[in-house]
């Protein structure tokens, strides 16, 4: 299995471990206009037993522009009945460097949650 140009990780720290099966999609923006994007879905998929998505790109070409990471967390907690503050967490970012890796961390709770750019 390939590791994508753009993965994704997270963590639960609520609970101190991966957040497993939560539904992830990603979107990259097909408008110039950074304040109204207009997004195209390029892939979904459900995080690992390790919290991880590695390989919903595969060798699909790398484009520099705006993206966004949709998690349902709130799928994810209601399933833990545990109520959350925060349904969905969006994560918009953008690549400038198309020959880069770009991995996308969450770190998640039922009332917070931040992220940066990982490795």
């Amino acid at each position: 299995m390939s590791r994508s140009v753009i993965t994704t990780h997270i963590l639960d720290t609520q609970r101190g471990r991966p957040a497993v099966d939560v539904a992830v999609r990603l979107f990259k923006s097909v408008s110039a206009d950074v304040a109204a994007p207009d997004w195209e879905l390029m892939a979904e998929g459900r995080t690992n037993d390790d919290g991880r998505i590695i390989d919903w790109l595969g060798d699909r070409e790398r484009e520099a522009g705006l993206y966004k990471l949709e998690f349902e967390s709130g799928s994810y907690y209601a399933a833990q009945g545990i109520k959350t503050l925060y349904p969905q967490v969006d994560i918009l970012f953008e690549i400038d460097a198309p020959d880069e890796h770009y991995h996308v961390p969450l770190l998640l709770s039922a009332n917070g949650f931040s992220t940066y750019r990982g490795s």
